[in-house]
Formats: structure tokens, sequence, C-alpha cells
């Protein structure tokens, strides 16, 4: 550690903002993908003598993660490992959580968090008008919610859609979630929100 911590320290203060410049169609919201994430720190590493890559394990259920530096000299620093479940057993569903993973790994592992592009669109409440014309918007068929749902996690928007199915009263909320699959499901109950007492 004696030469990778003073070149990550110097490659942190250069990182540069993580916009959330791309929407996730099924839910409406914006996120980084991963390419906006490595932009913001490959360079800044490279010019403190790091390189930054990213391992991949044997997972049967998902993927697993592993972010790690190299320094010049040789050190490395391990950044822990994440595991994402896959939404299918499939091509395409691998594929969605290997992106998740590595972007989420990379954020965490250099410290940042991607940042609204209005300034603070993540932090605002919806206010009762606001909630009524999304709830208008959404389908009314359960089935249907489940599905975009599905969709919205898989696309690594789990949190956002756990905050909307914490708002939907206790009939509706039972009636969608009758229709997700184990995996979404699990991936929402990780992320539910708190509820302040």
């Amino acid at each position: 550690m004696k030469h990778i911590a003073p070149a990550f320290i110097k490659a942190k203060r250069a990182f540069g903002s993580v916009l959330k410049d791309k929407t996730n169609s099924a839910f409406k919201s914006k996120y980084a993908n991963l390419e906006a994430c490595l932009e913001a720190v490959d360079q800044a590493c490279l010019d403190a003598g790091i390189a930054l890559y990213q391992e991949t394990f044997e997972d049967s259920t998902g993927v697993t993660v592993e972010t790690v530096f190299l320094h010049e000299s040789g050190e490395t620093l391990r950044c822990g490992k994440l595991h994402v479940p896959a939404s299918k057993q499939d091509p395409q569903g691998y594929g969605s959580a290997l992106t998740y993973a590595r972007r989420y790994s990379l954020l965490a592992a250099c410290g940042i968090a991607a940042e609204d592009d209005d300034g603070n669109a993540a932090s605002k409440r919806q206010d009762p008008v606001q909630k009524i014309v999304a709830n208008a918007k959404a389908p009314a068929d359960p089935r249907s919610r489940a599905a975009r749902i599905v969709a919205g996690v898989a696309a690594g928007d789990a949190v956002a859609a756990a905050e909307d199915l914490a708002r939907l009263d206790e009939k509706t909320l039972s009636a969608i979630w009758a229709h997700l699959d184990e995996i979404t499901a699990q991936k929402l109950q990780a992320v539910w929100p708190k509820v302040d007492a």
C-alpha cells in the first residue's frame, strides 16, 4: 500500500462527475450508464499510474464482479466482490446483471455517486398532484405493472421501483407483487425504503 495509497488519493482528487444522462424506459427515470462511470475515473487513475480493471467470477445465479486497482509499482487494491442475481437465466439476463454489477462495483470502489443532470431530481419527493398524474399514466392491470417493474429492475433501477411500490396501498401492492418473479422480488426487498418511526 506504500505506492498505491497516495496514487489513489491523487486520482480521487481528479475524478469527474458522473451524470445520470440515460433514461430507463420502464420507469422514466435517469441513470448513469457504465461508459459514463468509466469516463469519470479512468483517465484520473491512469494519470496517477493506476490501471483499473474488473474481474468476474463463476456464478450460477447471476454475476459476481470485483473492481481492482493496479499501480505501476505492482501493488493492487482489491475492492471486494459484488454479486448481482440475473433477472432471467439467459444471455440478456446475465448481460444486464453484468452491466449493473460493473457500474455499481466501480462507483462503490471509487467512492462516488451518480448525480442527476437537473441538479436534485432524485432527492425531490412527488407532491400529491404529481403522484396522481404518475399513477394515471401507469397501467391499471397488476400484471402489466409487474412487467414494467421487472423490466426496470433488470435495467438497474430497483431503488426507484421500490420507492414507487412503497407508495401504493396494500391491496394494489399485493396484486402487483403476486406477478413478480423471485429474483425481482429479492432485489426490491434488498432496497425497500425504510419507514420513519
